[in-house]
């Protein structure tokens, strides 16, 4: 059975996903048909219901509940990994709320904090990610929402740290930030969706184990060549979370649905989330 499968070029999504697209482990009789693209591309596909399998913002799977299930193998899930405010200087909450902001897409799970943070701040332009801090050091924007690998480059380009969103997050909530996890269709078989889970969780487990043997597809596709950076990122967000979320991954994602209910994003979310 072949199937359409999306995820980013980023470290962590090509490591994670390696093994099962060049078939280093059972995938029981699954193949699939690769779509690698920026998050936000994802999500907007996503909304529009064409992909199986995806790599989606926690933020805009809120609003894809009745199309997608979440697995539980795949997250981008944990502590210090959050998304950074920056900016070429310090700026004041008034100069925060009142100024445009570079955001890497409406419906990540960055912007979603950045709303939490800054409730007042509403002037946005959306960018791909990579292009976030030359926006930044070129005053089109005053501050730049990072993520990815540009949390570790962006001191290097004379860049401060004006708030980082994932620290305001585990300060409020006492709980791993939820970042992105990999969803299904629910068009697809109860049966298909676990199968989809189980080769999932095989594939995050071999490249734990394996980390050398992904890099000949994660080093082509890094934004940032630089080998100590691309494992960092991995470091940053593949986790215990990334193979299989548990109960305090769970409770952390529902916690973030329960935010977005009472802040008016979404009118409720779903019992049934979870690949069972």
């Amino acid at each position: 059975m072949k199937l359409s499968l999306g995820f980013s070029p980023c470290p962590n999504d090509t490591f994670i996903f390696d093994a099962m697209v060049h078939g280093k482990i059972d995938t029981e009789g699954l193949n699939f048909e690769i779509i690698l693209a920026d998050v936000e591309d994802l999500n907007r596909r996503a909304f529009r219901h064409e992909l199986d399998i995806t790599k989606l913002s926690y933020h805009a799977y809120a609003h894809l509940q009745d199309h997608y299930q979440l697995l539980n193998a795949g997250s981008a899930l944990g502590n210090n990994c959050g998304p950074l405010l920056i900016a070429k200087h310090p700026l004041t909450e008034a100069q925060i709320n009142d100024g445009r902001i570079a955001i890497p897409g409406q419906y990540t799970t960055a912007n979603f904090l950045l709303g939490l943070a800054y409730p007042e701040a509403k002037d946005k332009v959306e960018m791909v990610f990579s292009d976030i801090e030359d926006a930044v050091l070129s005053d089109r924007v005053h501050a730049g929402l990072i993520i990815h690998e540009n949390r570790f480059t962006y001191h290097k380009k004379g860049l401060i740290k004006i708030r980082d969103l994932g620290e305001y997050w585990e300060e409020t909530t006492q709980m791993p930030i939820p970042l992105g996890g990999i969803v299904v269709n629910r068009n697809l078989s109860k049966d298909i969706r676990q199968k989809i889970d189980r080769v999932m969780q095989r594939s995050v487990t071999f490249a734990q184990a394996n980390p050398s043997q992904t890099m000949h597809y994660v080093r082509p596709h890094a934004q940032e060549m630089d080998e100590t950076v691309m494992m960092q990122h991995i470091g940053l967000y593949v986790n215990d979370f990334t193979r299989e979320l548990g109960t305090r991954g769970r409770a952390a994602v529902e916690h973030m649905f329960d935010e977005a209910v009472r802040k008016g994003l979404i009118p409720q979310f779903r019992e049934d989330i979870f690949v069972a």
